[in-house]
């Protein structure tokens, strides 16, 4: 969309980063803005986080008297896609409900760590059944390869190139392990996302030259990663496209996603499905289901049933307050 300043309307921009109360805008032009909301800014989102990283806005001009151009969001445009986690509402007084972390992205690149802080499945068993959900594109990075050196974090990766999702491994200490990541990335907007100190950061300063991120250590007394990242960032890639640098998630909340529909979101379950003797088998403790004899007789990964069963029970505690 293009407007003139004379009017006082701006060329569309993209939400690029979350400077305290204002956000930092790069417009179609090549121009940035610190720009803020107002009672007047409308969106196209209903009522979840009004403004994120990664949204295409529109910006009217305000007189400034500083060196960074100044305007303010007049709208928000409709999001194609979003990483979100759920607010708790009982500790957080705003009325949304999710906060989005990162709108419009094309792949979710799920970083873990090899070491420090330990492998964890689990978490990527979430994050595969959010990205099935909102039909993302996932990449699997498993970082600090160089600390790992039997060989087990391969074997365990192992399961989910047989269910077809894309595995990486890398390490800050070998630039080459990274060539493969940067070309996957090219053209496209990339959000980052995972637990704490798993080295996000790390990874995005070498993929675009400089290092702009902060980035911590694992700390030694819990074995859990540091905060380095406190609100997403968009980063421009040398070879085209966008990544977005997200804040380090403990735990990841599973937005949209209930009792009824998780089944849908394990790929593999989906050719034993047809076997069920209910149409709503919950997988669970219904007699002739089909998921649960394919697990049983190893066609279904013992592990990604176990993880079902555990994201499954957890769904009562993070719907509770909907």
């Amino acid at each position: 969309m293009k407007t003139s300043e004379g009017d006082g309307l701006l060329p569309e921009g993209v939400v690029t980063e979350v400077a305290g109360v204002s956000y930092i805008v790069s417009a179609e032009d090549g121009s940035v803005f610190r720009s803020r909301t107002f009672s007047g800014t409308k969106t196209e989102n209903g009522d979840s986080s009004l403004v994120a990283v990664g949204d295409r806005v529109l910006l009217k001009a305000t007189e400034s008297g500083s060196d960074m151009r100044e305007a303010i969001i007049s709208k928000v445009m409709l999001r194609r896609s979003v990483l979100e986690r759920k607010r708790d509402i009982r500790r957080n007084r705003s009325k949304e409900k999710v906060q989005v972390i990162a709108a419009n992205i094309d792949l979710l690149v799920v970083v873990v760590s090899a070491f420090e802080p330990p492998l964890s499945p689990r978490l990527i068993d979430r994050y595969l059944v959010f990205a099935e959900s909102e039909q993302l594109e996932t990449l699997i990075v498993v970082n600090k390869m160089d600390l790992e050196d039997t060989g087990e974090t391969r074997d365990i990766m192992n399961l989910y190139d047989s269910l077809d999702y894309r595995v990486m491994y890398t390490s800050s200490m070998d630039p080459d392990s990274i060539l493969p990541l940067s070309d996957a990335l090219a053209g496209r907007v990339s959000a980052f996302s995972g637990h704490s100190g798993v080295g996000k950061s790390t990874l995005i300063n070498m993929l675009i030259g400089k290092e702009l991120l902060r980035t911590g250590e694992t700390s030694m007394k819990s074995g859990k990663g540091v905060h380095t990242t406190s609100s997403a960032v968009m980063e421009p890639l040398p070879g085209g496209g966008f990544v977005i640098d997200t804040p380090g998630i403990r735990e990841f909340n599973l937005s949209g996603i209930t009792r009824e529909n998780l089944r849908f979101y394990f790929r593999e379950f989906a050719p034993c499905m047809p076997d069920c003797t209910y149409s709503s088998c919950t997988h669970t403790v219904e007699p002739g289901c089909g998921v649960r004899r394919a697990a049983e007789n190893g066609y279904i990964d013992s592990s990604r049933y176990e993880s079902y069963l555990v994201i499954l029970d957890s769904l009562d505690d993070e719907n509770r307050f909907d």
